[in-house]
């Protein structure tokens, strides 16, 4: 009986229905979906009962028939936006290459719901059940590799943060458009001799090819996760 009280419980502990009262007018997908909407055009902070009923056409006590908090609501968007990944590839090929895409696939739902690294910061990644099809599914591309079941989730863990990382320098670039100055000053500062490093790995390294983030994103990849699963610490 102890155990039942303290276990925790998320907003798909609940069915989305109850077994009495009328049926309902709307899903929990439809909702999350207005909410995703609602964010990716306002932003994070837009997202209120209020404001999603008023997206919805109904009144914010109706919303609380479907779920019980503004809390429940994010977790219902961020996994949401799992289920926008295609897991539908099958595995057992390469799974480095399998792997790869998959990271591709995650960095792009974070740049077009740039809300969602920030909602995670805040709340914790609550694993909704697209969520643990996601972690399921990247364990499966990984079973033909090396390293040790704890590795392999912490390679999981880096795709995901490498991910988030660039979705967030890619909107920092579309939103300053400056690279090329920064790039320049970079280099102004180096000339000066004051950072004799940097000005002979500037010069080795030549000027910088034009921005390829796919490329580097890529390469990062396929450098860091053959490692972690290689010869390292269990």
């Amino acid at each position: 009986m102890a155990d039942r009280e303290t276990r925790p419980t998320t907003v798909w502990s609940r069915p989305e229905r109850g077994a009495r009262g009328p049926a309902p007018e709307r899903s929990r997908t439809q909702i999350a979906a207005a909410a995703l909407a609602l964010a990716d055009a306002e932003g994070l902070a837009a997202v209120s009962m209020r404001a999603l009923a008023q997206r919805l056409g109904t009144g914010p006590a109706s919303l609380y028939r479907y779920v019980g908090s503004r809390d429940e609501l994010l977790d219902l968007m961020a996994d949401a936006v799992a289920g926008e990944l295609d897991l539908s590839g099958a595995t057992g090929g390469d799974w480095l290459d399998d792997l790869v895409g998959l990271a591709l696939q995650s960095r792009d739902a974070h740049v077009r719901h740039p809300w969602l690294a920030d909602l995670n910061d805040r709340r914790g990644e609550v694993l909704g059940p697209h969520a643990i099809d996601y972690l399921d599914h990247a364990l499966g591309i990984l079973v033909p590799a090396p390293g040790t079941a704890g590795q392999k989730l912490e390679a999981i863990g880096l795709l995901g943060g490498l991910a988030v990382l660039f979705a967030r320098r890619e909107a920092a670039a579309t939103a300053t458009g400056d690279s090329a100055a920064r790039a320049a000053h970079l280099a102004a500062v180096a000339a000066e001799g004051r950072h004799p490093h940097l000005l002979a790995a500037l010069t080795e390294a030549g000027a910088p090819p034009p921005a390829d983030r796919d490329a580097l994103f890529v390469r990062l990849l396929r450098r860091l996760l053959p490692a972690m699963l290689g010869q390292g610490e269990p």
